[in-house]
């Protein structure tokens, strides 16, 4: 590995922790920086500031979703549970995803990553009878987002009432979720 890119790919895991930990505003570019094991000179030559760096973060992370979660048309559910793994193998990406609502800043999808892929393939699901055409795509995919990330986002208490269940079920029941909410009506 080619030395820039390796201080680069340290920078980015590092500031991935940091930004999941305190947000835009609270991470803190001297904490990135020891623990990338990079002088602050170097991630400012990779990065122009912390809210590049923090765009940085976000575009690696959806590239990586996009790349790893497609949406077959014919396995909408499938789709619920590749999300529902990827959420939990990423948990720090929706927190920073949380963070950047919370602080108001505009995040823009890499190029790639656009939502409308998936949304033809739900057009396609539709088409061949595979989920309700009732369904305006653009409302279902969020719906279907929020199934796959539930566990993920669920309050605590939540936690506790299911402390015995095992992530299996958790991801079958999401998947289910999913199934009976895109059953076309009889």
């Amino acid at each position: 590995m080619h030395a820039t890119t390796d201080v680069r790919t340290r920078i980015l895991l590092a500031a991935r922790v940091e930004f999941a930990a305190f947000g835009l505003a609270g991470a803190r570019i001297d904490r990135i920086a020891k623990a990338a094991a990079a002088s602050k000179e170097r991630l400012y030559a990779h990065f122009a500031d912390k809210s590049a760096l923090f765009q940085a973060v976000l575009d690696a992370g959806a590239a990586r979703f996009h790349e790893a979660v497609a949406l077959d048309p014919a396995d909408v559910p499938g789709f619920v549970g590749a999300a529902f793994d990827h959420a939990h193998e990423y948990p720090e990406i929706l927190r920073m995803l949380t963070w950047a609502r919370l602080e108001g800043m505009e995040y823009d999808l890499p190029g790639g990553s656009h939502p409308d892929r998936k949304l033809a393939a739900l057009r396609e699901a539709q088409d061949h009878g595979h989920v309700d055409p009732s369904w305006a795509p653009e409302e279902l995919l969020p719906l279907l987002f929020g199934v796959a990330q539930a566990w993920v986002q669920a309050p605590l208490v939540a936690h506790a009432n299911a402390s015995g269940t095992p992530l299996a079920a958790h991801r079958a029941s999401a998947v289910e979720a999913a199934r009976r909410i895109i059953r076309p009506r009889s």
